[in-house]
């Protein structure tokens, strides 16, 4: 995105950003490139650190890097190169409901890492349990597929900043994924894909494009 097309974009001056810019939806990945250990922990770490819904934390992300299985996964997946192509395949899996054991174990946690209780905290928690597990399980999966959203937007910025590619998917047959992946066995169901990697330039379709987003003014509203 240019200057021209953002003048609000000369007054945000860091890497981030640079980054931001330079990320795409990656259609074409060189499978013969990896992404090193460090760089994935940082992404994975970052997500782990993003915000949700009364600390919740309510998903988990599986990293897939077995061939047979992500062969699979892409038979479900429309077929889509990156599936298999990418260096770590991430999976979104979202709580499938919430339950009190669920509830307490953050709450609890909560707890003992800062070494004290506290009696809003406390109440906070019986509200949650007082709502929540009585909730019809579609709702509170629907509710816990957000905040895993919450998760694969931080990751897919994290990516950006180590300057490793990423695609973002929801294209695929979570049912076939959930069995694939035994999720339902873990109270999970799948939510979204993240292949990570790097751009085969020479295959990407994409990849020379100008990055198209509507202008500030017709994307932000202030409200004085």
């Amino acid at each position: 995105m240019s200057n021209a097309q953002n003048p609000a974009s000369s007054l945000v001056s860091n890497d981030l950003v640079t980054r931001l810019q330079w990320r795409y939806a990656t259609k074409k990945m060189d499978p013969s490139r990896e992404v090193s250990d460090e760089k994935l922990e940082r992404i994975l770490e970052a997500t782990r650190l993003a915000p949700t819904s009364s600390g919740l934390q309510p998903y988990e992300i599986l990293v897939v890097t077995n061939k047979e299985i992500r062969e699979k996964i892409k038979a479900i997946a429309w077929n889509q190169g990156q599936v298999t192509d990418c260096s770590k395949l991430l999976v979104f899996a979202a709580w499938d409901n919430y339950t009190t054991e669920r509830i307490n174990t953050m709450f609890d946690l909560v707890n003992d890492v800062r070494g004290f209780t506290n009696e809003g905290w406390e109440n906070y928690r019986q509200m949650l349990l007082n709502t929540y597990p009585q909730r019809d399980a579609q709702v509170n999966f629907e509710h816990a597929a957000r905040q895993a959203y919450i998760g694969l937007s931080v990751a897919l910025v994290a990516a950006a900043y180590e300057e490793v590619d990423s695609t973002p998917m929801e294209g695929f047959d979570a049912a076939a994924l959930d069995e694939i992946l035994n999720l339902k066995a873990r109270g999970l169901r799948s939510v979204a894909l993240l292949p990570l990697g790097y751009r085969d330039a020479s295959g990407d379709w994409l990849v020379n494009l100008p990055k198209v987003r509507r202008a500030r003014e017709a994307f932000v509203t202030e409200v004085e």
